[in-house]
Order: structure tokens, then sequence, then C-alpha cells
């Protein structure tokens, strides 16, 4: 695989066209982007054969890393107004329409945005992923407004919107992009699109519970415990959440054993279970409970 810092500097060149990029974004997709595909790697060179894809072509392991490296700034972009509200507009249009951003200085969302299509096992998927980065958006904006507005989501409604601000399923779609993993096809299965919903709920409930803390330190809102906790103050919310995630768990693992989605997916899935633990165990500067700042919904 692409080393390190290498990997990091090109990641770094590109960020330098997005006002805000910030050297943590670069760091946390290349750490995150590493750890996904050192667990996929024996599958994708099992499929190799058919794709034609090469589990260690750099420039595609790099595509990997810079899109993640958007979600991380993105999801900043909306928690600490890195930038003004009428660029992120323009920015989530380009992004989300595929075309130039309309204002300066966010060169590096096109660039991004040609590299993939270019890229593109299957077409499906980069306009799947333009569809995905719009739910995204869409996704961080409406927890961002309801957290700062007076009414409240019901427990619902905010895991509902949960699963597009995870952005799991952006992060799966760009993998499929670059390595032929036939996500546009296994969409249209019930049982797949189940572990998609699965998957982003286990991914925010256990951000919830790590970063309840901390959010509730900065005054913040948009975080499953803290919502429970105002509207039921005498709930065990945390034995709640815990319970809701060991159950969400399992449904997970009887979808997975019963479908036996075709390689990489099995290792994929299994990954991104556990991925929030191995950041909350490096990421000290961004997931500590003692950090300054946001960035408690980041995507991988």
């Amino acid at each position: 695989m692409i080393p390190t810092e290498s990997a990091l500097q090109q990641v770094l060149e590109w960020g330098r066209s997005l006002t805000g990029f910030a050297d943590e974004h670069a760091v946390e997709a290349v750490r995150g982007g590493q750890y996904i595909l050192q667990c996929i790697q024996p599958s994708l060179h099992d499929i190799s054969a058919r794709t034609g894809r090469d589990p260690q072509d750099e420039k595609l392991i790099v595509a990997f890393y810079r899109e993640l490296a958007l979600l991380f700034w993105l999801d900043d972009c909306n928690d600490l107004g890195l930038i003004a509200p009428e660029q992120l507009a323009a920015v989530e249009q380009a992004l989300g329409q595929g075309v130039p951003c309309a204002v300066p200085g966010f060169e590096g969302c096109a660039v991004l945005r040609a590299s993939l299509a270019a890229l593109a096992y299957d077409r499906r998927d980069y306009t799947e992923l333009l569809n995905d980065t719009r739910c995204y958006c869409a996704a961080l904006r409406a927890g961002h407004a309801q957290a700062a507005g007076a009414e409240r989501w019901s427990y619902a409604e905010y895991l509902h919107n949960s699963i597009d601000s995870i952005a799991y399923a952006n992060v799966f779609c760009c993998l499929s992009l670059l390595w032929g993993l036939d996500m546009a096809t296994l969409r249209a299965r019930p049982a797949f699109r189940q572990v998609l919903r699965l998957i982003s709920t286990i991914g925010r409930l256990q951000n919830d519970l790590h970063g309840c803390a901390k959010d509730r330190a900065a005054g913040g809102a948009d975080n499953a415990a803290i919502l429970l906790l105002q509207r039921y103050p005498a709930m065990p919310v945390e034995d709640f959440l815990n319970d809701e995630l060991v159950g969400h768990a399992r449904m997970l693992h009887r979808v997975m054993v019963k479908e036996r989605f075709p390689a990489p997916w099995g290792p994929l899935i299994e990954a991104m279970a556990v991925i929030r633990a191995k950041y909350y165990q490096t990421s000290i500067s961004r997931y500590g409970n003692d950090a300054a700042g946001g960035g408690q919904r980041a995507p991988a």
C-alpha cells in the first residue's frame, strides 16, 4: 500500500484548494482509509481478476482518501462554521451536481468529482455518489438546524436523519466506484438497504455515546443521548442507548449471515462496525472528550 507520508502529502496538496481545509482532515482520512483498505484488501485481490482493479493502485487509493477528507471537511464546515453559509451552499451544489463551484476558493471540489467520474468502474456508482453527497449535506444541515431551533426532534426522527449524516453510504459508494464492488446493483436488494440503515445507526449510536460528555460541555444538542435527556431527565439514557446498540448489532449480524453478500462486503461491514473505536483510541485531538471544538460527526 502507498506509504502513509506520501498519501498524506497528496491529500494535503489537493486540500489546499479548499478554504478551511486543515491538516487534521487529511490525517484522519488517511488513518481511517488505510484501516478500511487493510481490512478488505484480501477480498479486493480476490475480485481483481473480474474487475481489473489493483488494490495497490496509488491513484485509486489517493482518490478514496481525498473523498474521506472531503467528508471530514464538510462536517466541520457545518459544525465549526469554517466557511460562510453562502459558500457552503455553493460547495454543496457543486459536489452534489458534479459541477465547478460557483464561488472561488473551492477548486478542489471540481477536481475530485472529475477524478472520480473518470475513475468510475461503474458509472452508476458515480451517479449514486452525487446523490449520497446531496443526502449527506442535507442531513448535516437538518441536524444543525434542529439542534439550534426551539422544536426538538423525536428519537426516531433523529435516528432517521443519522442514516445520512454519518456518511457511511458515501464511503461504501466511493469504494464501489473505485474497485468495482457492484453497490449500484446491491442497492436494489431490500436486505442490502437494511444493512446500510443498520450499520449507519450503529455508527451514530457509537458516536453519540462516546461524545455525549463533550457535546454537553459545549452546549450541543445534536446527540441522541442529550436529546433523550432533555425529554426524559430521569431516563437511564446510557443504558438505553447501549441496549439499542447491541440490538442493532444483532440485527445486522443476522442479515449478514442470511444474505452472504459478495466479497468484500462481509469484511467491509465488519470493519465499519468497529472503526469508530479505532478512531477514539488514536485520534485524541478530534475525538477525545476533553478536546476543544466540534467534529463529533465525522464520517469514518
